[in-house]
């Protein structure tokens, strides 16, 4: 059996960096077979200036929303962006195909591997069945009016269905393949978008899943939770919503949704930008009480595009919180990398290891998304890809850095 062999200044495995002298050792076909030492490995060795790394696991895109580049203006705030969204997503099909395919592109070219996208309708299907990344499908809920629950169901139900006939990708290895029922669930949108009547009804889909929902992206979300005030009140009154019926829990946003999760296996909490200490400790009481990961997932440049704000990173790792790393989508960024979101937290926290940043974009979000058989390290028999990241500095990330696909 053929073998191919490479090497770099560094080499970060998924959970550590090895020195240059260590070469990893695939088949033809991209299955890692064993990391080993230079002197061990003969000759055909291909040597890289710069750090190799598994390829990147984006947790949380919106690959649908790729047609929306540059056409909502930046830090609107919260509020007036989903309106924004709500109102002005709707091209005519042949863009957005277009823009589907574009983007998947820049994504492949950024060294990403696998994608958690949230999926509101069928348009990405065609794209997806190609199979050049895999995609964990995140089947999108949303309807805040109780009336609507049953009717809000059936369309996502419907979806559910068509994304359920996509094959599994060939490209991973026979031994590690998912199953079709491991790769796709219902996600809420977000705890001000979806009935008690609505959350009832998606529940059953959650068991053994991993699903998602947008997490306490600003600031104000709390307190349509606690008191039944602040600006979310104005984006119902803008979609001539009436609020009336709903009753404020007294406890914080993620407190009054995340015991609705209990059958789930992983919880991807996106966002967090405004998560507090006692959320935090609630997130580490439910996943003992009820056995159960839960991902806090960071988008960095779209917390920036929206509102300008920044996530409390340092808070969730003293807490050890499992984080994971997204893009959001190209109405919220002006690109789809993965890198670029680990240089942006790097920027504003640079005491945070490489090798901490690098496991948060590759086996954190292998195991979020229910991958890490086949993806996000470099062990025996997975096929996770291998990226190129130049432009180090004394070993460390650079705003110079780029990252590319070499297998």
């Amino acid at each position: 059996m053929p073998y191919q062999k490479f090497k770099a200044d560094h080499l970060f495995t998924g959970t550590e960096i090895l020195d240059k002298n260590h070469v990893l050792i695939t088949d033809e076909k991209g299955i890692v077979q064993e990391i080993i030492d230079e002197k061990n490995a003969g000759d055909d060795i291909q040597t890289f200036h710069g750090l190799l790394s598994p390829g990147f696991i984006n947790c949380h895109c919106h690959l649908e929303l790729s047609h929306m580049k540059n056409l909502i203006p930046q830090q609107t705030g919260l509020v007036d962006f989903v309106f924004n969204v709500v109102t002005q997503r709707h091209f005519p099909e042949d863009e957005i195909l277009d823009a589907i395919a574009k983007a998947e592109d820049e994504m492949i070219a950024n060294g990403i591997v696998a994608v958690g996208d949230i999926c509101n309708n069928t348009l990405t299907i065609p794209q997806k069945i190609k199979q050049r990344l895999a995609y964990y499908n995140f089947i999108e809920v949303s309807g805040w009016l109780p009336q609507i629950a049953e009717a809000r169901f059936k369309r996502s139900k419907d979806h559910f269905d068509a994304f359920s006939q996509l094959p599994a990708p060939d490209s991973i290895s026979p031994m590690a393949r998912p199953t079709l029922n491991s790769r796709l669930s219902l996600a809420p949108h977000a705890p001000y978008s979806v009935s008690n009547e609505l959350w009832e009804l998606i529940s059953p889909f959650f068991q053994n899943k991993t699903t998602t929902i947008h997490n306490q992206e600003t600031d104000f979300e709390d307190a349509l939770f606690l008191n039944g005030d602040g600006d979310f009140v104005r984006m119902y009154e803008l979609m001539n919503i009436d609020n009336s019926f709903f009753k404020p829990t007294g406890k914080s946003s993620l407190q009054s949704h995340l015991p609705k999760f209990k059958t789930a296996k992983n919880v991807l909490l996106v966002h967090n930008t405004f998560i507090k200490d006692e959320d935090i400790q609630f997130i580490n009481f439910l996943s003992k009480q009820n056995h159960q990961q839960f991902f806090c997932c960071l988008c960095v440049n779209a917390n920036t595009y929206i509102e300008n704000v920044f996530p409390p990173v340092e808070k969730l790792r003293q807490h050890q919180i499992n984080i994971t790393v997204g893009t959001d989508s190209l109405a919220s960024n002006t690109g789809l990398s993965i890198l670029d979101e680990v240089k942006k937290i790097s920027q504003h926290f640079s005491s945070i290891p490489v090798y901490e940043l690098l496991q948060w974009a590759t086996i954190n979000g292998a195991k979020a998304l229910q991958m890490e058989d086949y993806l996000g390290s470099f062990e025996k028999n997975k096929k996770p890809g291998i990226v190129l990241i130049d432009g180090l500095k004394n070993g460390n990330i650079t705003t110079q850095s780029t990252a590319k696909r070499i297998l």
